[in-house]
């Protein structure tokens, strides 16, 4: 056998301590993100229902009355179909052209 001069490469014991640290580094942040994902849908959720107060103002100035209830805001085209929360809660507006978050999450 001839061994070449400037022949380099990874041995096993080598590629196992990378796969190690990166196997530790994956097992620090995945726990990390999903902690915040609960978070995230409720941040998510709470803008939209801005918007959709946005799109109920919108429809007071064009139409010269409040909305009775979400179905007037998607046949009109301010919302599109079945608008819900990110997570899956549904919405509903009140008499006075509130929106509210009603129902429980669909989710896990």
């Amino acid at each position: 056998m001839r061994k070449y001069i400037g022949e380099q490469g990874f041995t096993l014991v080598e590629m196992m301590i990378v796969l190690l640290i990166i196997s530790v580094l994956l097992l620090i942040a995945i726990p990390n993100v999903t902690k915040h994902s609960k978070s995230i849908d409720e941040k998510g959720c709470s803008a939209y229902v801005k918007m959709v107060e946005g799109q109920v103002e919108a429809f007071k100035m064009d139409e010269k009355q409040l909305p009775t209830s979400l179905a007037d805001l998607t046949a009109k085209e301010y919302l599109p179909e079945n608008p819900q929360c990110p997570d899956g809660r549904q919405l509903s507006i009140n008499q006075e052209g509130k929106v509210e978050v009603v129902g429980g999450s669909t989710g896990p």
